[in-house]
């Protein structure tokens, strides 16, 4: 037998060895029993469907779900029957679980209430296209609301402009709840705009919209330094790079003096100029020397 028939068997009875034992070790591996771990699990209600801010919670926008007993969620509720009629106060997702910090107590009810924070109050004001930043004032963006006067004793009867408040919240934008809309980016067309203030601001607002007319000023959401301006009016605005109006100092009303023009420097003066005259011989001449 040549060699070449010799590496042939052997790879034949290599081959067939390692089928048999992977045959083996297949069928020893399906007779073994499967072991089942039992992991411990509580109920938990979640969201069936998306659950907008202000929103009344009904049986059917809900449902349970068994959750690992080991990861539960804080301020989870087991029974649906304890948040119906309960209010959305954070937008919940599909399948996210309910829990006590995203729904208003059963005191509280639903609607825009339980949303306004405390010590703060909700004010409407009216919008259109414009003043609403083409639509994009949705809620939960913050805003600058500025007055434009046309003109009055607080303003020596000149329009001015300037900005009321700065960094306020949008709680709701149109005449009801739209959280879903605009997280596209996409404009929403409103009429109304309900913004969170505090008690002293919520007094300017209504006198400035009562008196002039608003406009909303899109913030970035991680800017929160307050806007600190001075306003402008219709004088300065037109006057462009010419000398602006005197300042007056907003305590005690004084006009602030201009600062006085620079002084130019006086021109020098001429050269002196001599002149000598010469006589020679009956004649007289004369020459310039500087």
């Amino acid at each position: 037998m040549n060699r070449q028939y010799r590496t042939i068997i052997v790879m034949a009875v290599a081959v067939a060895t390692a089928a048999l034992a992977s045959f083996g070790v297949y069928t020893a591996l399906q007779r073994m029993p499967v072991r089942t771990v039992e992991v411990g699990t509580v109920n938990v209600v979640v969201a069936a469907e998306p659950l907008n801010v202000g929103t009344q919670l009904q049986r059917e926008q809900l449902k349970v779900i068994a959750w690992p007993a080991k990861n539960q969620v804080p301020g989870a509720f087991a029974d649906p029957n304890d948040v119906i009629d309960r209010g959305v106060i954070e937008t919940i997702g599909v399948n996210e679980p309910v829990t006590s910090h995203k729904v208003a107590s059963k005191e509280q009810g639903a609607g825009l209430s339980p949303v306004i924070p405390q010590g703060m109050r909700a004010l409407s004001i009216r919008v259109n296209d414009v003043i609403s930043v083409a639509g994009y004032v949705v809620p939960g963006t913050r805003v600058d609301l500025l007055v434009t006067v046309r003109g009055g004793a607080a303003t020596a009867n000149e329009p001015m402009s300037r900005t009321v408040v700065s960094n306020l919240q949008v709680l709701t934008a149109g005449t009801r709840y739209d959280t879903e809309k605009g997280k596209d980016g996409k404009p929403q067309p409103v009429t109304v705009v309900t913004l969170a203030v505090i008690p002293e601001d919520a007094e300017k607002i209504a006198l400035a919209q009562s008196e002039g007319t608003l406009s909303l000023a899109l913030r970035n959401p991680l800017d929160v330094d307050p806007t600190k301006t001075n306003g402008v009016k219709l004088v300065n605005l037109m006057r462009g790079g010419l000398t602006p109006e005197p300042e007056v100092n907003p305590v005690t009303r004084k006009v602030k003096p201009r600062p006085a023009p620079p002084v130019a420097a006086p021109p020098p003066p001429p050269p002196v100029i001599y002149r000598i005259e010469k006589y020679s011989g009956g004649k007289s001449t004369s020459e310039i020397v500087n």
